[in-house]
């Protein structure tokens, strides 16, 4: 993807969101609806990371840091890389704030250079991210208290989405840098933080990061919105103060 892309997508989000609307894109039925829920884990596993899926080398990591306790429920986090990304190098960058925070991370990785609903429709990433989140629930013991999804840039687009509608799954929603919100149906009531660089010159930050601020704080969401001095990136230290504000530390 290339930034022409992005910028268009951060005009068309700009557009819609400065009309009174937050978000991009049509809802067909109730699209983006996670099957799964944390439950009473059937299975166990040991600390560390597990490949979970391999799709023609694009691989989707769980991390279960070496606090985790089966008789302990810990946070658990879904964690979307960027376009061009992958989960492995999305959990290369959040893997020490799992750990110091002992929260089990999933760690997908899209099938193509980003996310089927990015481009299209809730399609074959979104069913297998359900199908992941449903096989970690059946081995980890999970807090439903402590659910959240997270991403950068396009992965924090896509978070947003599904964390807005699966709001009764997710308690906790991140996004660092992110363009936009996918149309959908939302249910519940996630808290939300919010990153951008005041230097991003591939996602706006006044089209995009302060848009979307501005129009949570209009629906009544429990929002943080972090500026900071900086292009378009998640810094190591904004991934920890993302999951500081998470873990409620």
């Amino acid at each position: 993807m290339n930034r022409r892309e992005f910028l268009t997508r951060g005009a068309a989000a700009a557009a819609v969101i400065g009309s009174g609307g937050l978000m991009l894109g049509r809802s067909v039925g109730d699209p983006g609806r996670l099957t799964t829920r944390p439950r009473k884990p059937t299975k166990t596993i040991t600390p560390g990371e597990h490949l979970v899926a391999d799709d023609v080398g694009r691989r989707s990591i769980l991390f279960v840091p070496s606090s985790y306790d089966p008789a302990r429920a810990a946070p658990f986090f879904l964690a979307l890389h960027g376009a061009t990304g992958s989960g492995e190098r999305m959990l290369s960058g959040s893997r020490a704030a799992a750990e110091a925070h002992g929260v089990v991370m999933l760690s997908p990785s899209s099938r193509d250079y980003t996310w089927d609903a990015i481009r299209s429709t809730y399609a074959g990433d979104f069913a297998q991210i359900d199908r992941l989140m449903n096989d970690v629930f059946d081995q980890c013991a999970i807090d439903p208290q402590r659910v959240a999804v997270g991403g950068f840039s396009d992965g924090a687009t896509y978070a947003l989405s599904i964390g807005l509608i699966n709001g009764d799954v997710f308690t906790h929603v991140v996004g660092h840098s992110a363009g936009f919100i996918i149309g959908g149906t939302r249910h519940g009531r996630p808290k939300v933080f919010l990153s951008h660089g005041r230097q991003d010159n591939i996602l706006p930050i006044d089209q995009c990061g302060r848009r979307i601020a501005a129009q949570l704080r209009r629906e009544g969401y429990d929002l943080r919105f972090d500026e900071f001095d900086g292009g378009h990136t998640a810094t190591p230290e904004m991934r920890e103060r993302a999951m500081q504000w998470f873990i409620g530390v």
